[in-house]
């Protein structure tokens, strides 16, 4: 493992040579959101604790008083904040300003996207912090740590802002890491989650993003600073990880967390190809079972079948849009028939498949929506994956949101950033829509997202568990009831639009709908609940399969 003195430019060996001697008594305190582990910290703190710093990482979502007693018990040198939504950045801030009016004095600093992209903005709005850390943090905050540590000077600091003499300052951004294979893996000190007692944990086999969707700030906080847009980690590298985290942590199902698995075009199919190689290499086939996320452009029949016998199960795709016009505003540089190829061919692999679909865009209209609804209808009237859809929202740092803001369409805040429709209906008809229908598409316990968790179950018996009759009957069934609660949505969707273009008015015909979602809802947990009574043997026995964990 390479040292972290050539993580980056030859510039960073004299600074971190330099300060290689430290006083490791004062932790540094990482804060930020841990549900199904924060990556983006545990590089952070593996980083650091490899230098031979103590790291204590909170959650976020810890009572303010509880995560207060922590600061106060540790006495950091540095307290940093990961704020991956700039919806979120009220909440840091209360919460930076309640460990300020109790008493804590220590530097405290900020990373992510919107603090990134936004640092000026993020330094109004948050008075208490000292610093933002600007995009790949891992050097930056090592070197602000260790520069504290030694009452240094850290405000030359490459790839930081702060305030000084009434004005902002962003130092040069610090160029990316060249190496991903120079980090450590990334520090985990969470429970893993777990589906049917397969044990969980995220994972990552890049950086970065090539495609320049408009509403998108990942690509554009990697393009923002110097460096290669994209990365990719050594396919033995990924795979190491993954068999470590298999016989220490018993994981056996890997969430990639990559904004596009690397897939597309020749070379990277190669890098895709060798990591199954490398898997069955490692003896991991079989094992262990896999998601990723990636775009439509990149499914590809053979490509896939192969991915799917080493461990493929779950892919995510971001489709978006229902109309070519549509995907263009969105500037997805892809075509419906492309979305509706890589659909059909996901489902002919057997493979579990979700989406991402924005059913209203700047450019929306009734005809639009109505369109949109019936490309939905396409790819899930067999009852294969529960609908969704949602609102494209113009974040910080994104082109659509210039645009908007150039067209003088932009509204809203930082942290709920809105636009204007150029059809005064379409705004009443988002409303209608939410007030009818947002309890089946938003939220964690909402109707889409409880039948997925279900066939996520299905997907994962039928790869970690021995073979089972009953689990075609059960799938069945799962399938009629999602068919039917899509077929509902659409059809609700629908006539509000309908009523909207024919009278300007709502639909109102749909009372009785909190009553349907109930009984939707108690059915999935009844016929769920059923299957697993009468399989329980057979459950356990899968349970039982797993790697014994390592002391």
């Amino acid at each position: 493992m390479k040292s972290l003195t050539v993580l980056n430019e030859r510039r960073d060996a004299p600074r971190l040579q330099a300060l290689s001697q430290h006083d490791a008594t004062r932790p540094v305190v990482l804060i930020g959101f841990q549900k199904q582990g924060n990556l983006g910290i545990g590089y952070l703190a593996a980083t650091l604790m490899r230098r031979g710093h103590r790291v204590k990482v909170l959650d976020f979502e810890d009572d303010a008083e509880q995560i207060l007693a922590t600061v106060e018990a540790e006495t950091p040198v540095v307290v940093g904040f990961s704020l991956i939504f700039q919806f979120y950045l009220p909440r840091f801030r209360a919460l930076m300003q309640y460990l300020r009016d109790h008493g804590v004095r220590c530097h405290f600093t900020i990373g992510g996207h919107f603090p990134s992209l936004s640092h000026e903005r993020t330094l109004e709005l948050i008075p208490e912090v000292d610093s933002v850390v600007r995009f790949e943090g891992e050097v930056t905050l090592l070197e602000l740590v260790e520069s504290l540590i030694h009452d240094q000077d850290w405000h030359t600091i490459d790839g930081l802002a702060y305030r000084h003499g009434g004005r902002f300052v962003s130092n040069p951004l610090r160029h990316l890491l060249d190496d991903l294979d120079v980090l450590p893996f990334p520090y985990r000190q969470y429970e893993p989650t777990a589906i049917l007692g397969q044990r969980t944990m995220p994972i990552l086999a890049s950086r970065g993003c090539s495609r320049t969707c408009s509403f998108c700030s990942i690509h554009m906080f990697y393009r923002a600073a110097p460096g290669r847009v994209v990365r990719i980690r050594k396919v033995t590298e990924v795979v190491r990880e993954m068999k470590d985290l298999y016989q220490n942590r018993g994981i056996t199902l890997f969430l990639f967390q990559d904004d596009d698995f690397p897939l597309f075009g020749p070379s990277w199919r190669r890098w895709a190809l060798s990591l199954v190689d490398e898997l069955y290499r490692q003896d991991l086939v079989g094992k262990m079972i896999w998601k990723i996320s990636c775009r439509a452009d990149a499914v590809e029949p053979e490509l896939f079948a192969t991915l799917r016998d080493a461990g493929l199960y779950l892919v995510y795709m971001g489709l978006e849009s229902g109309s070519d016009d549509g995907l263009d505003v969105l500037h997805k540089e892809i075509t419906v028939a492309e979305n509706l190829r890589a659909v059909e061919t996901l489902k002919s692999l057997g493979l579990m498949w979700e989406f991402g679909f924005m059913l209203f865009d700047p450019s929306s209209t009734l005809e639009s929506v109505e369109t949109n609804v019936g490309f939905l209808r396409r790819i899930v009237d067999d009852g294969s994956v529960a609908a969704v859809f949602c609102k494209m929202l113009p974040y910080d740092g994104t082109p659509i949101k210039e645009t908007l803001m150039a067209q003088g369409r932009f509204n809203g805040d930082v942290c709920n950033p809105d636009y204007d429709f150029l059809d005064p209906r379409i705004a009443l008809c988002y409303e209608a829509i939410g007030r009818t229908v947002g309890e089946w598409v938003r939220g964690s316990d909402c109707v889409a997202a409880m039948i997925n968790h279900a066939w996520h179950e299905v997907f994962v018996m039928e790869r970690l568990f021995e073979p089972r009759l009953d689990l075609v009957a059960y799938k069945t069934a799962l399938s009629t009831l999602t068919k039917f609660s899509n077929n509902l949505l659409f059809s609700v969707v629908e006539d509000i639009c309908a009523d909207f273009r024919q009278d300007g008015g709502e639909c109102r015909r749909y009372s009785d709908l909190g009553q349907i979602r109930e009984q939707i809802l108690s059915t999935l947990v009844q016929q769920r609940n059923q299957f697993v009574y009468e399989n329980q043997s057979w459950l356990l026995k899968g349970i039982s399969k797993q790697p014994l964990v390592s002391a």
